[in-house]
């Protein structure tokens, strides 16, 4: 009987090892998107325009651009162009932690700090 059981558990393992995520990141460095997160409980939406070293967003009626620098195609740095705050004066560094279709889980931090959040992007062209 445990033998049997063996057969069944072994390659139900190591099929589900097996298993990786999607990760197109590429498809997700330029073009218009749509951000997704929660802050504070709410639910906030920007809409934003990326080329290969540019980002600017729309937030609350407000436009912002940043720079943006690659480290590797899956995760960038974005830092304000034009900081009107010490708050605006910090970087992101954003990772790109999954792909579905048009829409990629992200993961973002103020560049040093441990604490991590995460929202959605899809991409709208």
């Amino acid at each position: 009987m445990m033998k049997k059981l063996l057969y069944l558990i072994f390659p139900a393992l190591l099929l589900t090892s097996c298993y990786e995520q999607e990760r197109k990141c590429a498809d997700f460095k330029t073009g218009r998107f749509r951000f997704e997160t929660l802050i504070e409980g709410k639910k906030q939406v920007t809409e934003l325009t990326r080329t290969d070293s540019l980002q600017t967003e729309t937030y609350d009626g407000k436009t912002t651009t940043a720079s943006v620098r690659w480290l590797n195609d899956c995760e960038f740095v974005l830092q304000n162009l034009d900081p009107k705050t010490t708050a605006e004066k910090e970087a992101f560094h954003m990772k790109i932690l999954t792909t579905k279709g048009n829409t990629a889980t992200i993961e973002y931090s103020i560049v040093g700090d441990t604490h991590k959040q995460q929202g959605t992007v899809t991409k709208l062209n």
